[in-house]
């Protein structure tokens, strides 16, 4: 089979506090554009993939191995993926896209919660599962005695979009070094009042109404506010080697912020104004001698898909013949 993944920026954490009894909570979106991993049953564990995949798939057949007796004898091809520590999910994409394909070679139903906990996923945050499973915009409400629950989940505008903006500078955070970060009880309960305030009544209603510059101005509050809560972590609301780049995000899109520990940051935007940006930011960082890639990043208001290989393969061919 054939597992296409989204990628995920994640908006922010709520409360690292815990003044409520939960910790964290969470809101995130997906994007196009993130693994394709085929799965086939095999004799023994074959695994196509750079490095930290392969190491990632190899902890993910292991968890799954533990958990429901599903053995070791897969075959994994990573086709596309999501390039590790800047932001985008990669970690928590793969991890279940391998657990769903083992779930579904081996007859095992098993709910999107379920699969994240045996997989070691959403000690902090619910975003990444939550992308994987339904896509769209969508925030949990934190951590307390298991994987963080789903507590809204809306489509994304499809004619709304994000320039994606990833310059090449010291990846974020991986898990091993953000975790006694995470462990700490940090944070403003002021700041995190303030945050849940512009989420309930600035981000959300703007988002149901198709309000893309409401939507962004509280985007780009709530930015900061969470910046405050990590920038003893981080040097300050945002990473110092991405202030330079948000600065003209903030000024030229609708609303801007860093993904997680970055160093992913990106703005809102129109879809159709993605090529006028694109050329101008282009421009911008060639002056400042900041070398990034820089990517349209489209909503997806769907999960991952799961396609049989010889669907696959018919579409392939379809494609080719047109």
């Amino acid at each position: 089979m054939i597992i296409r993944t989204p990628r995920r920026l994640h908006l922010g954490l709520i409360d690292p506090t815990g003044s409520l009894g939960r910790r964290f909570g969470s809101l995130g979106v997906a994007l196009e554009g993130g693994y394709e991993l085929k799965v086939l049953s095999a004799e023994r564990l074959e695994i196509m993939a750079e490095a930290e995949d392969r190491k990632t798939i190899e902890k993910a057949v292991e968890r799954m191995n533990s958990a429901f007796g599903t053995g070791t004898s897969y075959k994994f091809e990573v086709i596309k993926s999501i390039p590790r520590h800047v932001g985008l999910g990669s970690t928590t994409q793969l991890s279940l896209a391998v657990g769903t394909a083992i779930a579904r070679l081996n007859k095992i139903s098993v709910p999107i919660e379920k699969l994240a906990k045996v997989l070691g996923r959403g000690k902090n945050s619910g975003v990444g599962i939550y992308a994987f499973s339904v896509g769209g915009f969508v925030v949990d409400g934190g951590v307390k005695d298991g994987i963080p629950p789903l507590i809204l989940r809306e489509d994304f505008p499809e004619d709304w979009a994000f320039l994606l903006v990833i310059p090449d500078v010291k990846p974020g955070l991986d898990e091993e070094e953000e975790k006694p970060i995470m462990e700490k009880t940090f944070g403003r309960v002021d700041v995190a009042m303030e945050i849940s305030y512009r989420v309930i009544l600035g981000l959300l209603p703007a988002l149901k109404e198709r309000n893309i510059r409401v939507f962004g101005k509280h985007l780009s509050a709530i930015q900061r506010l969470v910046g405050r809560h990590f920038s003893e972590f981080q040097g300050g609301e945002f990473r110092d080697d991405v202030r330079l780049i948000l600065e003209w995000l903030e000024e030229k899109t609708y609303g801007a912020g860093q993904s997680s520990w970055g160093p992913t940051v990106y703005g809102l935007i129109l879809k159709s104004e993605f090529q006028e940006l694109f050329d101008e930011i282009t421009d911008y960082l060639r002056e400042h001698g900041i070398r990034a890639r820089v990517e349209l990043g489209l909503p997806r208001n769907s999960g991952a898909e799961i396609v049989r290989e010889n669907a696959f393969l018919e579409r392939l061919i379809k494609s080719v013949a047109e």
